[in-house]
């Protein structure tokens, strides 16, 4: 069953940190560190120019001291009130109520708490207490792709349903300086805050990308690439050598699938997880596509940075900004930590 997807809204908060504002950082606190010049030009190449964190760069729970109870309460709450006004912003675009919504799915990973996301946006959207939520964590960047799978998932399930996603995630609290190996700064320049949000139905109810068919994929033995830990200090996220080509190692298996769908050779529009240049190089490479169909992918990294599960919702909105012919095929990906690939493939409807 195909699942309509309306136009994604995007909530970004209000402090404009610019790369060169996270390099004067990084030197500040890093002064006479033999890496130091190395740290500063691989942030300079994140293809990141700037990016909205929801507090001060000098703020204790961004380039300050704050401790894991401090950090998490703030990723928390900062995180909700981008999913509110996300949320309620999708929801006029769907051109519906909240007491519409018969199903909610969220992907928020930067903080722990019980009950979570689902269950605030529950109270303060006003759905209905019989909705049904779905919950889930861990998923980090590839969240976003995970949430229009699972939703499609739901109406396939339960026809007729209006199912309400959400990704919200506060990366600038795993901003730490006691990090300092070269991955800490390269996520240093290249993380941003906020949150993303649309409605999912099986009927058309506005133009845009109708999705026909959703793939997994856990590459094997891959827990060396990219994770997360937690200890006395907050949130950290890690990756090796591994990780940097991670994108690329999937994208056959990409590839192989959608050949037995019977999806074109080439895309004629894609909407990939800005994650950073080497995936977007690699995604473009392995599935044969000019880089130019990247363009909202792109804009959203040196505009945005890396929005964790909330990256591929963005670039999904630029795309709904300018959006493809009706009819064209185009495939919508994301990665996240494990290793694993989503994607959706589909149509975009006028």
């Amino acid at each position: 069953m195909p699942a309509y997807v309306a136009r994604p809204a995007i909530a970004l908060p209000e402090n404009v940190v610019t790369t060169e504002d996270i390099c004067d950082d990084i030197e500040r606190h890093h002064q006479g560190n033999t890496k130091l010049a190395t740290y500063l030009r691989v942030a300079r190449a994140s293809g990141v120019r700037s990016r909205r964190f929801t507090r001060p760069l000098d703020s204790p729970t961004v380039s300050g001291s704050a401790g894991i109870t401090e950090r998490n309460l703030v990723a928390f709450d900062d995180s909700a009130r981008l999913a509110v006004e996300a949320a309620r912003t999708a929801l006029d675009h769907a051109g519906l109520r909240p007491s519409d919504i018969d199903s909610v799915i969220t992907s928020h990973t930067t903080s722990w708490t019980t009950p979570g996301l689902d269950v605030h946006l529950v109270n303060a959207l006003g759905l209905r207490p019989t909705v049904r939520r779905t919950p889930m964590a861990s998923l980090g960047c590839g969240g976003g792709a995970q949430l229009l799978a699972r939703a499609a998932d739901e109406l396939a399930a339960r026809p007729g349903s209006r199912v309400l996603v959400v990704a919200a995630e506060t990366l600038s609290t795993v901003y730490r300086h006691e990090d300092t190996e070269l991955s800490s700064m390269i996520y240093k320049a290249l993380f941003g805050d906020g949150a993303g949000a649309c409605v999912v139905t099986d009927e058309q109810r506005t133009p845009g990308f109708r999705i026909d068919g959703s793939w997994e994929y856990l590459l094997p033995n891959s827990l060396d690439r990219y994770w997360c830990r937690v200890d006395d200090l907050g949130l950290h996220f890690d990756s090796t050598r591994k990780g940097v080509g991670a994108a690329g190692e999937v994208m056959p298996e990409l590839r192989g699938w959608l050949e037995t769908v019977g999806f074109p050779a080439v895309p004629e529009w894609a909407v990939v997880h800005a994650g950073g240049p080497r995936i977007l190089e690699d995604v473009a490479e392995r599935l044969g596509i000019d880089e130019k169909l990247l363009r909202h992918s792109w804009s959203s990294l040196e505009n945005c940075g890396n929005l964790g599960g909330v990256s591929v919702l963005d670039v999904l909105a630029r795309t709904y900004e300018e959006p493809p012919g009706t009819e064209a095929p185009g495939v919508l990906v994301a990665f996240g930590p494990g290793f694993f690939a989503t994607a959706c493939q589909g149509v975009w409807l006028r």
